[in-house]
Protein backbone atom coordinates (compact mmCIF):
# COMPACT_ATOMS: atom_id res chain seq x y z
CA UNK A 1 0.00 0.00 0.00
CA UNK A 2 1.48 3.31 -1.09
CA UNK A 3 0.73 6.45 0.93
CA UNK A 4 -1.24 9.36 -0.51
CA UNK A 5 0.64 11.83 -2.70
CA UNK A 6 -0.08 14.62 -0.21
CA UNK A 7 2.48 13.10 2.15
CA UNK A 8 5.20 13.82 -0.39
CA UNK A 9 5.05 17.52 0.48
CA UNK A 10 5.22 17.27 4.27
CA UNK A 11 7.63 15.79 6.78
CA UNK A 12 7.17 14.47 10.29
CA UNK A 13 6.96 17.41 12.70
CA UNK A 14 10.46 18.43 13.83
CA UNK A 15 9.74 18.11 17.54
CA UNK A 16 8.26 14.65 16.99
CA UNK A 17 11.59 13.53 15.51
CA UNK A 18 13.96 15.49 17.72
CA UNK A 19 12.29 14.64 21.00
CA UNK A 20 12.72 10.95 20.16
CA UNK A 21 16.46 11.63 20.06
CA UNK A 22 16.28 13.54 23.34
CA UNK A 23 14.35 10.69 25.00
CA UNK A 24 16.94 8.26 23.67
CA UNK A 25 19.73 10.26 25.28
CA UNK A 26 17.80 10.34 28.56
CA UNK A 27 17.30 6.58 28.45
CA UNK A 28 21.05 6.22 27.98
CA UNK A 29 21.63 8.05 31.25
CA UNK A 30 22.15 11.63 30.12
CA UNK A 31 20.53 14.42 32.13
CA UNK A 32 19.04 16.53 29.33
CA UNK A 33 17.74 20.03 30.11
CA UNK A 34 14.92 20.51 27.61
CA UNK A 35 14.41 24.17 26.69
CA UNK A 36 13.19 23.36 23.23
CA UNK A 37 9.43 22.97 23.41
CA UNK A 38 6.73 25.27 24.74
CA UNK A 39 4.89 22.73 26.87
CA UNK A 40 4.00 24.42 30.19
CA UNK A 41 5.49 22.64 33.19
CA UNK A 42 3.29 24.51 35.70
CA UNK A 43 -0.10 23.19 36.85
CA UNK A 44 -3.42 24.57 35.63
CA UNK A 45 -5.64 26.58 37.98
CA UNK A 46 -6.88 24.36 40.86
CA UNK A 47 -10.46 25.29 39.97
CA UNK A 48 -10.09 23.54 36.61
CA UNK A 49 -9.17 20.25 38.28
CA UNK A 50 -12.06 20.57 40.72
CA UNK A 51 -14.48 21.29 37.86
CA UNK A 52 -13.21 18.32 35.88
CA UNK A 53 -13.53 15.96 38.85
CA UNK A 54 -17.00 17.18 39.76
CA UNK A 55 -18.17 16.86 36.16
CA UNK A 56 -17.55 13.12 36.05
CA UNK A 57 -20.73 12.37 37.99
CA UNK A 58 -22.90 14.61 35.83
CA UNK A 59 -25.77 12.72 34.18
CA UNK A 60 -24.65 13.63 30.66
CA UNK A 61 -20.89 13.65 31.22
CA UNK A 62 -20.15 10.49 29.27
CA UNK A 63 -22.53 11.00 26.38
CA UNK A 64 -21.79 12.56 23.01
CA UNK A 65 -21.50 16.32 23.32
CA UNK A 66 -22.59 19.11 21.01
CA UNK A 67 -20.28 19.82 18.07
CA UNK A 68 -20.46 23.48 19.12
CA UNK A 69 -19.66 22.89 22.78
CA UNK A 70 -22.02 23.55 25.66
CA UNK A 71 -23.92 26.85 25.68
CA UNK A 72 -22.23 27.77 28.98
CA UNK A 73 -18.76 27.27 27.50
CA UNK A 74 -19.60 29.47 24.50
CA UNK A 75 -21.07 32.11 26.80
CA UNK A 76 -17.93 31.99 28.95
CA UNK A 77 -15.68 32.43 25.90
CA UNK A 78 -17.77 35.40 24.79
CA UNK A 79 -17.57 36.92 28.28
CA UNK A 80 -13.79 36.39 28.30
CA UNK A 81 -13.44 38.22 24.97
CA UNK A 82 -15.56 41.09 26.27
CA UNK A 83 -13.56 41.42 29.50
CA UNK A 84 -10.10 40.89 28.01
CA UNK A 85 -10.41 42.75 24.70
CA UNK A 86 -13.68 44.66 24.65
CA UNK A 87 -14.87 42.45 21.78
CA UNK A 88 -18.57 41.58 21.62
CA UNK A 89 -19.27 38.06 20.35
CA UNK A 90 -22.60 36.30 19.97
CA UNK A 91 -22.11 33.01 21.83
CA UNK A 92 -24.74 31.35 19.66
CA UNK A 93 -22.94 31.66 16.34
CA UNK A 94 -19.66 33.63 16.61
CA UNK A 95 -17.79 31.25 18.93
CA UNK A 96 -16.71 27.67 18.21
CA UNK A 97 -14.78 25.64 20.82
CA UNK A 98 -12.05 23.42 19.39
CA UNK A 99 -9.96 20.47 20.53
CA UNK A 100 -6.92 22.73 20.48
CA UNK A 101 -6.15 25.51 18.03
CA UNK A 102 -3.92 23.19 15.96
CA UNK A 103 -7.11 21.33 15.05
CA UNK A 104 -8.61 24.67 14.10
CA UNK A 105 -5.82 25.37 11.60
CA UNK A 106 -6.83 22.24 9.70
CA UNK A 107 -10.56 22.95 9.95
CA UNK A 108 -10.17 26.52 8.70
CA UNK A 109 -7.97 25.41 5.81
CA UNK A 110 -10.41 22.70 4.77
CA UNK A 111 -13.34 25.09 5.02
CA UNK A 112 -11.92 27.87 2.83
CA UNK A 113 -9.18 26.53 0.57
CA UNK A 114 -9.49 24.86 -2.79
CA UNK A 115 -6.62 23.09 -4.49
CA UNK A 116 -4.10 25.65 -5.74
CA UNK A 117 -5.37 28.56 -3.65
CA UNK A 118 -2.58 30.75 -2.30
CA UNK A 119 -1.97 31.15 1.43
CA UNK A 120 0.27 33.86 2.91
CA UNK A 121 2.40 32.23 5.59
CA UNK A 122 4.88 33.98 7.93
CA UNK A 123 8.57 33.07 7.68
CA UNK A 124 9.58 32.50 10.43
CA UNK A 125 6.33 31.19 11.84
CA UNK A 126 4.48 28.21 13.28
CA UNK A 127 5.31 25.25 10.96
CA UNK A 128 1.75 23.88 11.01
CA UNK A 129 0.47 26.76 8.84
CA UNK A 130 2.63 25.56 5.95
CA UNK A 131 2.19 21.82 6.48
CA UNK A 132 -1.61 22.03 6.65
CA UNK A 133 -1.64 24.24 3.55
CA UNK A 134 0.29 21.54 1.70
CA UNK A 135 -1.91 18.74 3.06
CA UNK A 136 -5.09 20.33 1.68
CA UNK A 137 -3.47 20.92 -1.72
CA UNK A 138 -3.24 24.69 -1.44
CA UNK A 139 -0.17 26.77 -2.29
CA UNK A 140 2.07 28.25 0.39
CA UNK A 141 3.15 31.85 -0.30
CA UNK A 142 5.73 32.70 2.37
CA UNK A 143 6.21 36.29 3.45
CA UNK A 144 9.48 37.11 5.17
CA UNK A 145 9.62 38.70 8.60
CA UNK A 146 12.79 40.28 9.91
CA UNK A 147 14.19 42.19 12.84
CA UNK A 148 14.40 45.24 10.58
CA UNK A 149 10.60 45.49 10.47
CA UNK A 150 10.11 44.38 14.09
CA UNK A 151 8.98 40.99 12.75
CA UNK A 152 5.85 42.53 11.23
CA UNK A 153 4.88 41.90 7.60
CA UNK A 154 5.65 44.66 5.13
CA UNK A 155 2.12 45.19 3.82
CA UNK A 156 3.26 47.62 1.12
CA UNK A 157 5.59 44.99 -0.33
CA UNK A 158 2.87 42.36 -0.18
CA UNK A 159 0.40 44.71 -1.90
CA UNK A 160 2.86 45.12 -4.78
CA UNK A 161 2.73 41.37 -5.45
CA UNK A 162 0.09 39.59 -7.51
CA UNK A 163 -2.31 38.44 -4.81
CA UNK A 164 -5.14 37.51 -7.15
CA UNK A 165 -4.83 33.79 -6.34
CA UNK A 166 -4.31 34.27 -2.59
CA UNK A 167 -7.24 33.52 -0.30
CA UNK A 168 -5.94 33.28 3.29
CA UNK A 169 -3.27 34.99 5.38
CA UNK A 170 -1.93 33.58 8.64
CA UNK A 171 -0.67 36.02 11.26
CA UNK A 172 0.32 35.35 14.86
CA UNK A 173 0.74 38.24 17.33
CA UNK A 174 2.26 38.07 19.85
CA UNK A 175 4.48 36.25 17.40
CA UNK A 176 5.94 32.80 17.81
CA UNK A 177 8.91 32.28 17.75
CA UNK A 178 10.15 35.88 18.05
CA UNK A 179 7.79 37.29 20.70
CA UNK A 180 7.14 40.41 18.59
CA UNK A 181 3.98 42.38 19.36
CA UNK A 182 1.59 44.19 17.04
CA UNK A 183 -0.03 47.46 18.06
CA UNK A 184 -3.55 48.72 17.33
CA UNK A 185 -2.40 50.79 14.35
CA UNK A 186 -0.85 47.77 12.64
CA UNK A 187 -3.91 45.59 13.30
CA UNK A 188 -6.08 48.27 11.68
CA UNK A 189 -3.75 48.31 8.65
CA UNK A 190 -4.02 44.54 8.48
CA UNK A 191 -7.82 44.61 8.37
CA UNK A 192 -7.75 47.28 5.67
CA UNK A 193 -5.24 45.18 3.69
CA UNK A 194 -7.57 42.16 3.91
CA UNK A 195 -10.53 44.16 2.64
CA UNK A 196 -8.56 45.64 -0.24
CA UNK A 197 -7.26 42.27 -1.40
CA UNK A 198 -10.30 40.13 -0.55
CA UNK A 199 -8.43 37.97 1.96
CA UNK A 200 -9.47 36.09 5.06
CA UNK A 201 -6.92 36.79 7.80
CA UNK A 202 -6.53 34.43 10.73
CA UNK A 203 -4.76 35.68 13.83
CA UNK A 204 -3.43 32.82 15.94
CA UNK A 205 -3.40 34.40 19.40
CA UNK A 206 -2.42 31.89 22.14
CA UNK A 207 0.19 34.16 23.75
CA UNK A 208 -2.03 37.21 24.27
CA UNK A 209 -1.71 37.11 28.06
CA UNK A 210 1.83 35.76 28.48
CA UNK A 211 4.34 38.48 29.52
CA UNK A 212 2.25 40.99 27.61
CA UNK A 213 1.25 44.25 29.26
CA UNK A 214 -1.33 45.10 26.60
CA UNK A 215 -3.23 42.01 25.39
CA UNK A 216 -4.97 42.60 22.07
CA UNK A 217 -7.31 40.84 19.67
CA UNK A 218 -7.50 41.41 15.93
CA UNK A 219 -11.28 41.39 16.38
CA UNK A 220 -10.98 44.68 18.30
CA UNK A 221 -10.57 46.48 14.99
CA UNK A 222 -13.92 47.85 13.71
CA UNK A 223 -15.13 45.73 10.81
CA UNK A 224 -12.61 42.96 11.45
CA UNK A 225 -15.21 40.21 11.64
CA UNK A 226 -15.94 40.70 7.95
CA UNK A 227 -12.44 39.57 6.96
CA UNK A 228 -10.85 37.95 10.01
CA UNK A 229 -10.96 34.99 12.35
CA UNK A 230 -9.06 34.55 15.60
CA UNK A 231 -7.78 31.41 17.26
CA UNK A 232 -7.21 31.22 21.02
CA UNK A 233 -5.98 28.35 23.15
CA UNK A 234 -5.96 27.43 26.82
CA UNK A 235 -2.71 25.49 26.35
CA UNK A 236 -0.27 28.27 27.16
CA UNK A 237 -2.43 30.73 29.05
CA UNK A 238 -3.74 28.23 31.60
CA UNK A 239 -1.10 25.45 31.49
CA UNK A 240 -3.56 23.06 29.86
CA UNK A 241 -1.64 21.95 26.76
CA UNK A 242 -2.60 18.29 27.12
CA UNK A 243 -6.28 19.09 27.57
CA UNK A 244 -6.57 20.22 23.94
CA UNK A 245 -9.00 23.09 24.38
CA UNK A 246 -9.11 26.07 22.07
CA UNK A 247 -11.56 28.25 20.19
CA UNK A 248 -12.09 30.11 16.95
CA UNK A 249 -14.08 33.34 16.90
CA UNK A 250 -15.43 35.44 14.06
CA UNK A 251 -18.52 36.16 12.01
CA UNK A 252 -21.47 33.78 12.09
CA UNK A 253 -21.02 32.98 8.40
CA UNK A 254 -17.36 32.03 8.80
CA UNK A 255 -18.03 29.99 11.93
CA UNK A 256 -20.81 28.10 10.18
CA UNK A 257 -18.45 27.17 7.34
CA UNK A 258 -15.89 25.82 9.83
CA UNK A 259 -18.59 23.91 11.68
CA UNK A 260 -19.46 22.04 8.47
CA UNK A 261 -15.94 20.61 8.52
CA UNK A 262 -15.62 20.12 12.28
CA UNK A 263 -18.93 18.30 12.66
CA UNK A 264 -17.72 15.69 10.19
CA UNK A 265 -14.39 15.16 11.95
CA UNK A 266 -15.19 14.77 15.65
CA UNK A 267 -18.10 13.99 17.94
CA UNK A 268 -17.77 16.84 20.39
CA UNK A 269 -15.41 17.66 23.24
CA UNK A 270 -15.56 15.61 26.45
CA UNK A 271 -17.89 17.30 28.94
CA UNK A 272 -15.31 17.36 31.73
CA UNK A 273 -12.81 19.26 29.59
CA UNK A 274 -15.45 21.84 28.80
CA UNK A 275 -16.22 22.29 32.48
CA UNK A 276 -12.54 22.70 33.24
CA UNK A 277 -12.24 25.26 30.45
CA UNK A 278 -15.10 27.28 31.91
CA UNK A 279 -13.34 27.31 35.29
CA UNK A 280 -10.09 28.43 33.66
CA UNK A 281 -11.60 31.25 31.63
CA UNK A 282 -13.22 32.75 34.73
CA UNK A 283 -9.96 33.03 36.71
CA UNK A 284 -9.57 36.76 36.18
CA UNK A 285 -6.41 38.85 35.99
CA UNK A 286 -4.83 37.59 39.23
CA UNK A 287 -4.10 34.28 37.52
CA UNK A 288 -2.01 35.98 34.86
CA UNK A 289 -0.28 38.22 37.38
CA UNK A 290 0.96 35.19 39.30
CA UNK A 291 1.82 33.19 36.18
CA UNK A 292 3.73 36.05 34.58
CA UNK A 293 5.68 36.69 37.77
CA UNK A 294 7.10 33.16 37.44
CA UNK A 295 7.83 33.57 33.74
CA UNK A 296 9.46 36.95 34.35
CA UNK A 297 11.95 35.43 36.80
CA UNK A 298 12.67 32.58 34.41
CA UNK A 299 13.14 34.96 31.52
CA UNK A 300 15.75 36.94 33.41
CA UNK A 301 17.73 33.72 33.86
CA UNK A 302 17.25 32.70 30.22
CA UNK A 303 18.55 36.13 29.16
CA UNK A 304 21.60 35.44 31.33
CA UNK A 305 22.03 32.04 29.66
CA UNK A 306 21.56 33.47 26.16
CA UNK A 307 24.15 36.15 26.86
CA UNK A 308 26.58 33.55 28.22
CA UNK A 309 26.26 31.73 24.90
CA UNK A 310 27.16 34.92 23.04
CA UNK A 311 23.72 35.45 21.48
CA UNK A 312 21.80 38.73 21.27
CA UNK A 313 18.08 39.23 21.87
CA UNK A 314 15.28 41.74 22.32
CA UNK A 315 13.89 42.35 25.81
CA UNK A 316 10.56 43.98 24.96
CA UNK A 317 8.86 40.83 23.72
CA UNK A 318 5.86 38.76 24.81
CA UNK A 319 5.14 35.04 25.02
CA UNK A 320 6.98 32.15 26.64
CA UNK A 321 10.11 32.10 24.49
CA UNK A 322 13.35 34.02 24.02
CA UNK A 323 14.39 34.41 20.37
CA UNK A 324 18.13 34.91 20.13
CA UNK A 325 20.51 35.70 17.28
CA UNK A 326 23.66 33.60 17.06
CA UNK A 327 27.08 35.25 16.77
CA UNK A 328 28.20 35.85 13.19
CA UNK A 329 30.92 33.21 13.44
CA UNK A 330 28.67 30.54 14.97
CA UNK A 331 27.61 27.30 13.36
CA UNK A 332 24.37 27.22 11.42
CA UNK A 333 21.32 26.95 13.67
CA UNK A 334 20.73 23.18 13.59
CA UNK A 335 24.43 22.35 13.87
CA UNK A 336 24.68 24.80 16.77
CA UNK A 337 21.89 23.22 18.80
CA UNK A 338 23.21 19.72 18.05
CA UNK A 339 26.62 20.76 19.38
CA UNK A 340 25.02 22.29 22.49
CA UNK A 341 23.08 19.09 23.08
CA UNK A 342 26.18 16.94 22.63
CA UNK A 343 28.53 19.03 24.76
CA UNK A 344 26.30 20.39 27.54
CA UNK A 345 23.18 18.17 27.31
CA UNK A 346 20.98 21.23 26.79
CA UNK A 347 18.30 21.17 24.11
CA UNK A 348 17.00 24.39 22.52
CA UNK A 349 15.16 24.87 19.23
CA UNK A 350 16.92 25.91 16.02
CA UNK A 351 15.37 28.89 14.28
CA UNK A 352 15.21 27.04 10.96
CA UNK A 353 12.31 24.84 12.04
CA UNK A 354 10.18 27.98 11.81
CA UNK A 355 11.30 28.80 8.26
CA UNK A 356 14.34 29.78 6.25
CA UNK A 357 14.31 33.27 7.82
CA UNK A 358 15.06 31.58 11.13
CA UNK A 359 18.58 30.66 10.07
CA UNK A 360 21.09 32.24 12.43
CA UNK A 361 18.63 32.19 15.36
CA UNK A 362 17.72 29.86 18.21
CA UNK A 363 14.72 29.76 20.55
CA UNK A 364 14.71 29.16 24.31
CA UNK A 365 11.54 28.04 26.09
CA UNK A 366 10.52 29.41 29.48
CA UNK A 367 8.78 26.12 30.30
CA UNK A 368 11.60 24.96 32.56
CA UNK A 369 12.17 25.61 36.25
CA UNK A 370 14.55 28.22 37.63
CA UNK A 371 16.62 25.42 39.15
CA UNK A 372 17.11 23.77 35.76
CA UNK A 373 18.02 27.08 34.11
CA UNK A 374 20.61 27.66 36.83
CA UNK A 375 21.96 24.19 36.17
CA UNK A 376 22.25 25.08 32.46
CA UNK A 377 24.19 28.21 33.41
CA UNK A 378 26.61 26.10 35.45
CA UNK A 379 27.14 23.73 32.53
CA UNK A 380 27.91 26.58 30.15
CA UNK A 381 30.34 28.13 32.61
CA UNK A 382 32.23 24.88 33.24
Amino acid sequence: MRPANRLNSVQEYYFSRKLREVRGRISNGYDIINMGIGSPDLPPPPATLAALTESLSHSTAHKYQSYQGTPVLRQTIAAYYQDAFGVALNPENEVLPLMGSKEGIMHISMAFLNEGDGVLIPNPGYPTYASVTELVGARAVPYTLSAGTDWLPNLAELAAQDLSGVKLMWVNYPHMPTGAKADAAFLSELVAFAKTHDLLIINDNPYANILNDAPMSLLQVPGAKEVALELQSLSKAYNMAGWRVGMVCGSAAHIQDILKVKSNMDSGMFFGLQQGAIAALTQGTNWFSELNAIYRRRRELIWELAAALGTTFERGTAGMFVWAKLPEDALRSEAYIDALLEKHHIFIAPGTIFGTAGEGYVRFSLCVSEARIREALKRIAS
